[in-house]
């Protein structure tokens, strides 16, 4: 890894779970120390005196659970990767949306919590500018023994799902081992756009916007609606608007 190693805060409320998960980042030549949590009010007391580059949370912990850390660490200034590792999919939406780096189901596999450390360790290093927007301009998903090729031009949506992102096109959908915030840096230069906690939109595909009484502000692409949050549609009307003067140029 280039630059300094990380320093990780693992925050778990079971005992042989966070000692093993401890054991298993300590083992990693990207990580610097590891410093133990036993739970949300102890880590919010580590985090009052001591700088961390990465947390490995738990969402179901008695007290002050996972996602309330979360939302405090992603208030910082220079706010830590948060890698939730958790049993259940159920948050996977919600810990994307408050940007979270990865989501690792238990048991923890070795090569996802490679993963994690590894974009933990690319969200530290310094940048030189956003990542080049033909990043990723084809994406290859393994199916069975077929190996599928799709345009990012083609993508009309993209939505969270667990350690997964579905991917849509007008003809179909494909699931792609990511997160969907590091597809919202890579692809934000292609004109990707958060809409909600859970889905990037194409701006280029969105058709209008329209409020229905169930389902609030959606974003209409050939592909199906797009849910739009009070969060994000004030940046996503700007983006459409601005994108109707560049066509109007």
């Amino acid at each position: 890894m280039i630059g300094q190693a990380l320093r990780a805060l693992v925050v778990e409320d079971e005992a042989s779970t966070r000692e093993e998960l401890a054991d298993m980042l300590a083992a990693f030549p990207e990580i610097h120390a590891v410093t133990e949590a036993e739970g949300g009010e102890d880590a919010m007391r580590l985090l009052g005196t001591e700088t961390f580059d990465a947390v490995f949370l738990d969402i179901s912990m008695p007290g002050l659970d996972g996602m309330a850390v979360a939302r405090v660490l992603s208030m910082l200034s220079a706010p830590p990767s948060i890698v939730f590792v958790t049993a259940s999919e159920h948050h996977a939406v919600e810990a994307f949306g408050i940007g979270a780096t990865d989501y690792l189901l238990k048991p923890i596999r070795h090569e996802r919590l490679a993963e994690a450390v590894s974009r933990a360790g690319a969200q530290r290093r310094p940048s030189a500018g956003p990542p080049p927007a033909d990043e990723l301009s084809v994406v290859q998903i393994e199916s069975g023994r077929h190996t599928l090729f799709v345009h990012r031009d083609d993508i009309q949506f993209a939505e969270a799902h667990g350690d997964y992102v579905r991917l849509h096109t007008a003809e179909e959908s494909h699931l792609i081992r990511l997160s969907l915030s590091y597809l919202e840096e890579v692809w934000a230069p292609a004109g990707f756009v958060r809409a909600h906690r859970g889905y990037l939109v194409a701006i280029r595909w969105v058709r209008d916007l329209r409020v229905t009484s169930s389902s609030g502000l959606l974003a209409s692409t050939p592909a199906g609606d797009v849910p739009v949050s009070r969060r994000h549609a004030r940046a996503l009307k700007e983006r459409l608007l601005a994108a109707v003067r560049d066509e109007t140029r």
